[in-house]
């Protein structure tokens, strides 16, 4: 699908859609847990329904009450099958493999796209050192796992993702009988590990934090079979986008996303009053006002995701900005180092790459551009976001790569005034 932007501004109110990040750990928990668990708030993105899909390919049923609210029923893992399919989901695959691993039956796990050019030999060689026979292809899906995960003493390489952690939390909480501790070399994305903490303390699972260093699992008293409830946040990522997009613009204001939320991209409050914008933040709402925007310096090791959408806003600033974690963009649905770059470089931006940072200097008007999504989501919403203040249409090749996480994104930019036509 192509997505065409004309330059214009914004302005309105929007809700953003629920967290993905936050679903999918949930459907993870809801699995393990033996009961129900009542999600509301459930979001209908590619990588959610992934997710909803490997859960009930484990065994546990899944029943729609209504647009929004599921319940998860779950006896623990029960495979239908030999095979899970992460579809295009990072998370999904990274959460799910030491989860499948817990049964004693041979499952072969696969995924789509560029996930099956994502690294997993880390994964594999852990998996391996816990006693399981892992089938590789070259480090990457399709992978076979057999034999049984028993919870040990292990030690993680934490350095590209946090991702894998999160799903070995899950998987010993679960089935640990003796505590277990997990090692972390080199953690990052510390915020996603903290919602993975979150998540499991809903389902009375408790796990010590030793500065992000050693996790260590403490094993139920007793099952827990009572029903569990859990309302999915709103997500910050998207919220992010939308408030660039107001801050170069005109305004916006985002409802019902939580300030005190754990997500990682909540960050992007500290660029935009680093760059002067007015902001105005309650407990559940957001409202940025556009001001004479200038350079910013911020390390986004943490918050990843966020560097397609900073690096507009770079690009509209005035002076040089540096944006730092750039190593944390190679593996991503594209390599988004070389995916931003060349954004950039349609949009006529000065940047440059050195070490771990990268330098954006801004423009007052991007040009007009044909943008690549390069099949990645956040590129696909960086460039529309970047449309608005080019000098002319900007046309996305593509952009149908937004559904993997905001489906309805072309649709609230047009509610919130943006001149945008999909072919």
């Amino acid at each position: 699908m192509k997505a065409t932007i004309n330059p214009g501004k914004i302005n309105g109110t929007i809700t953003p859609p629920p967290s993905k990040s936050i679903t999918q750990r949930v459907y993870a928990a809801a699995l393990l847990h033996k009961g129900k668990t009542i999600i509301q708030n459930a979001g209908s993105s590619a990588d959610e329904v992934a997710a909803l899909n490997i859960v009930q390919a484990l065994g546990a049923k899944a029943d729609c009450i209504n647009d929004d609210t599921i319940v998860i029923t779950s006896e623990g893992i029960a495979p239908i099958g030999n095979e899970i399919d992460c579809n295009e989901s990072g998370l999904a695959a990274r959460l799910f493999i030491p989860i499948a691993a817990i049964t004693k039956t041979e499952l072969k796990v696969t995924g789509q796209g560029s996930l099956l050019n994502r690294p997993m030999q880390d994964h594999i060689e852990t998996l391996s050192e816990l006693g399981l026979v892992v089938a590789p292809n070259n480090g990457c899906l399709p992978i076979t796992i057999k034999g049984q995960l028993q919870p040990e003493n292990i030690v993680v390489d934490g350095s590209l993702s946090s991702q894998f952690l999160s799903g070995l939390l899950l998987a010993y909480t679960f089935t640990a009988e003796k505590e277990a501790t997990i090692e972390v070399k080199d953690p990052v994305s510390l915020p996603y590990i903290d919602l993975t903490i979150q998540t499991l303390s809903y389902f009375n699972k408790n796990i010590t934090n030793t500065n992000y260093k050693s996790f260590t699992v403490i094993p139920s008293e007793e099952t827990e079979t009572s029903n569990i409830y859990y309302h999915i946040e709103n997500d910050w990522s998207a919220a992010a986008t939308l408030l660039v997009a107001g801050a170069i613009t005109k305004n916006i204001t985002i409802e019902n996303i939580l300030k005190d939320s754990l997500q990682a991209d909540k960050a992007v409050l500290d660029v935009l009053a680093q760059v002067g914008t007015k902001l105005d933040v309650s407990d559940y709402s957001v409202t940025v006002q556009k001001e004479a925007l200038k350079a910013f310096s911020f390390d986004a090791t943490n918050c990843p995701d966020l560097f397609p959408v900073l690096s507009i806003l770079a690009a509209v600033c005035d002076g040089t900005s540096t944006i730092i974690g750039t190593n944390r963009l190679i593996h991503k649905e594209s390599n988004r180092l070389e995916s931003i770059s060349s954004m950039l470089k349609e949009f006529g931006v000065e940047h440059q790459h050195k070490d771990n940072e990268l330098k954006i200097t801004g423009r007052k008007v991007l040009q007009a551009a044909t943008i690549d999504s390069c099949n990645d989501h956040r590129i696909v919403m960086a460039a529309a976001i970047g449309g608005l203040i080019a000098n002319g249409t900007v046309t996305i090749n593509g952009a149908d790569a937004v559904n993997k996480s905001y489906p309805d994104f072309f649709a609230h930019l047009s509610l919130l005034g943006a001149d945008i036509e999909q072919l």
